[in-house]
């Protein structure tokens, strides 16, 4: 941690107010089959979430279920979700996982993780090749309703930013280092915020800290904009 955890949740919980005032309250409505969330966050790697949803709807309609698709070819899959880019690894991730699941299970049900502590949960679901932290974490908490914090580029790029996580802190690490800043019921607020801001203002190449509601408790501005150590 890049400071003492008792102001770190402090900071913390001043910027969640900040832009839970700013972008809104977020309620989260959870998923019904931790299957379709598990596909449904492979297909979202590193593209927009309208391209990741459009190719999870064109792909959930083409099969009558998920069983359909352990015998398929990856190749078949690959053209059905082009639209939400890198088709051919998502298409193999995809089909690997379920078989993985169909093969430790019995059949394509992952509702028995509900039955799991978060961790045992999270460590059965680290088996499967492709299903990573950010992964792992989007089913626990939108589908098992289980604490989690995934970390995603936004998360990622923003909190580091703001000092909340080290400046070599990876993704999994953060997970774990966010989740200690706030409340349990905070998780899905902060984390959806968190993603808006970043879209919106802290972008990537070049971040609105000018127009920034939270600049005040941010070591990027503080130290690259102002110039301070």
């Amino acid at each position: 941690m890049p400071a003492g955890l008792p102001k770190l949740r402090a900071r913390a919980l001043k910027i969640d107010r900040i832009i839970t005032g700013i972008y809104g309250r977020k309620t989260i409505v959870y998923d019904d089959d931790p299957v379709d969330t598990l596909v449904e966050t492979i297909l979202s790697q590193n593209t927009t979430d309208l391209n990741s949803h459009r190719a999870f709807e064109k792909l959930k309609s083409s099969y009558p279920g998920w069983d359909a698709l352990l015998d398929e070819d990856p190749k078949h899959v690959a053209t059905i979700i082009r639209s939400g880019g890198l088709a051919d690894l998502k298409a193999a991730r995809i089909i690997d996982a379920l078989r993985f699941i169909k093969k430790s299970r019995g059949g394509l049900d992952l509702r028995f993780l509900k039955k799991m502590s978060p961790a045992e949960a999270e460590a059965w679901l680290a088996q499967m090749k492709g299903v990573g932290p950010k992964t792992r974490g989007i089913i626990l908490l939108f589908a098992l309703r289980m604490p989690a914090f995934p970390v995603d580029t936004h998360i990622h790029r923003v909190t580091r930013r703001m000092g909340l996580i080290g400046s070599r802190t990876g993704r999994e690490d953060a997970q774990g280092e966010l989740a200690r800043l706030v409340p349990e019921e905070e998780f899905y607020n902060f984390h959806i915020n968190l993603i808006e801001h970043g879209r919106a203002v802290c972008q990537a190449r070049k971040p609105k800290c000018g127009m920034c509601d939270v600049r005040r408790y941010c070591d990027y501005y503080s130290k690259v904009v102002q110039g301070h150590s």
